[in-house]
């Protein structure tokens, strides 16, 4: 019955990924990267459910808010997986600028009938612990505030493999997509089978 009633609720859903490189499949093509793997996934269960990739490598949570409301207008998603966050925090930007975005974020997605999934990032430890530990809680607090769901971290299991990741040091691998994905497809599963 579960199962039917998900096909029944996925049969019209749209799922809009807004995203930075990690999800813009940076360093390979936009087939190979994670983002294609879970619309290949899905549409394999449901035949009419599809999958918007509207990430841009570089971008920040201000960017996000800029283009989120035209790509809202435009393709009316059901659900709206949000991975932004880390070009912020790279850059070290304040706390409570990263916190009140996401926020915006995900209200401006709630606002128009969307489900949110967060996918909270981490920075690495240079940072300092404290602005490090406050960037990852920021996540979880968003998440808490505006009743959205928190997927797991979406690289673990891949940023601390030099082998899952290129050159830069920061990017991961075509092999490390399927992993991410594995990583994602719960979650993303689980808000689908939801009523």
């Amino acid at each position: 019955m579960l199962a039917l009633v998900a096909q029944a609720h996925a049969s019209e859903q749209k799922i809009l990924v807004l995203g930075d490189s990690i999800s813009a499949a940076y360093g390979m093509s936009l087939d190979q990267g994670w983002v294609a793997q879970l619309a290949r996934e899905l549409q394999a269960q449901f035949d009419q459910l599809s999958v918007v990739n509207a990430s841009i490598s570089g971008e920040t949570t201000a960017g996000g808010l800029r283009r989120l409301p035209a790509l809202l207008e435009e393709h009316k998603p059901g659900i709206v997986i949000i991975e932004l966050g880390a070009n912020d925090g790279l850059r070290g930007y304040p706390l409570p600028t990263l916190r009140d975005n996401l926020t915006e974020l995900v209200t401006l997605s709630q606002g128009s009938g969307a489900r949110v999934i967060l996918l909270p990032m981490e920075i690495p430890p240079n940072y300092g612990a404290r602005y490090t530990s406050g960037f990852r809680e920021s996540f979880r607090e968003v998440a808490e505030e505006t009743g959205s769901v928190l997927a797991p971290f979406l690289l673990d299991g891949v940023a601390t493999k030099p082998e899952l990741v290129q050159a830069d040091g920061l990017h991961p691998t075509v092999e490390a997509q399927p992993l991410i994905l594995a990583n994602v497809l719960p979650t993303v599963s689980d808000v689908l089978a939801s009523p």
